[in-house]
């Protein structure tokens, strides 16, 4: 099997690739990205001598360019991790976020449409679901939750979706997606909670939380993630809406706290900042799809990984000094 990764030089898509190297190393892969400040082709230095591996520096928004690699490539499966995915940048400059994730998307659909590709998997997002409140624990995102964005980046993203489903109704493309929750793990890019909070404790910064702190997330490994992207591609129905999730609901505040408790720092670094416009109070994914028909569930306890990914950034000093500059 030939796979294209869009975004394979950013957070999740590195790790995917990583993943199928591990556990597929007879696949063949070629990877896009347009190597933008989240994207660090150091991150796949390892893979330099690989002669099952391709890398291209490609705008999956340029058409042309993207017609040429799938002419060229003959993909059997596309996964689009490729996306602008930072809130706080979607609000400050929307188009940037349209321009990638709903246009470029739309180009990847073309491509693989006119070259016959066998599967277009969507990365998506638990996000374009909008939020839940504090006081209601009871209450999950289901597959068939309606869409209420609240952010651009959000919109981009349920734009994207509508645009995959709309495919495969019209075209009979052959796509599936998944709304995963918050990722964490190796080769983040410091921007993002977690790894902004590892390298302000360990350089001494105040750690900047938004608000009281009391929103709410539920984490998942980024191993995990790659592992339900597996499960899809290989057993996932085509057309179906597939959410990830890792049953680890936790406050920003406590894991801030966490953070700083296992790098012995004190909780005095904290540094309560105005809120972000439209902040969603409350992320909960029901993973139950998943489990029934794809066998999936998170191996990954969120205490140990989270001690696993500080001590990642520990080791890993050069990859984030060089890019947190």
């Amino acid at each position: 099997m030939k796979l294209l990764i869009t975004g394979g030089a950013g957070f999740i898509g590195s790790n995917f690739i990583f993943y199928m190297r591990k556990r597929h190393p007879e696949c063949r892969i070629v990877c896009l990205d347009s190597l933008t400040y989240a994207g660090n082709l150091k991150t796949l230095a390892p893979l330099e001598s690989d002669a099952t591996f391709k890398f291209i520096q490609t705008d999956i928004a340029n058409r042309a360019v993207v017609d040429r690699i799938f002419k060229a490539e003959r993909p059997d499966a596309v996964i689009n991790f490729a996306a602008e995915t930072h809130v706080d940048r979607s609000i400050e400059e929307p188009s940037v976020f349209l321009r990638t994730n709903v246009l470029g998307t739309q180009a990847l659909l073309d491509a693989c449409r006119k070259y016959g590709v066998n599967r277009f998997h969507q990365i998506s997002t638990d996000e374009v679901y909008g939020d839940l409140p504090l006081d209601r624990p009871d209450l999950q995102f289901t597959e068939e939750s309606p869409l209420r964005p609240s952010s651009p980046y959000a919109a981009s993203k349920a734009s994207a979706d509508l645009l995959c489903l709309a495919y495969h109704r019209t075209y009979g493309l052959p796509i599936t997606i998944s709304r995963c929750s918050n990722n964490y793990g190796p080769y983040q890019f410091p921007e993002k909670l977690i790894p902004l909070m590892i390298i302000h404790a360990l350089e001494g910064k105040t750690l900047p939380v938004y608000g009281d702190g009391r929103n709410v997330r539920d984490w998942l490994h980024v191993t995990d993630h790659c592992a339900a992207v597996v499960a899809i591609l290989e057993r996932g129905c085509p057309g179906r809406l597939y959410n990830i999730g890792g049953h680890n609901e936790i406050r920003n505040i406590d894991i801030v706290k966490t953070i700083l408790k296992i790098l012995g720092k004190p909780e005095s670094l904290i540094n309560f900042v105005e809120d972000r416009k439209g902040h969603d109070l409350r992320y909960a994914v029901n993973p139950v799809r998943m489990q029934r028909e794809l066998d999936w569930r998170p191996k990954r306890e969120f205490e140990d990984g989270l001690r696993e990914t500080v001590q990642w950034y520990l080791d890993n000093r050069k990859w984030w000094e060089d890019i947190a500059r």
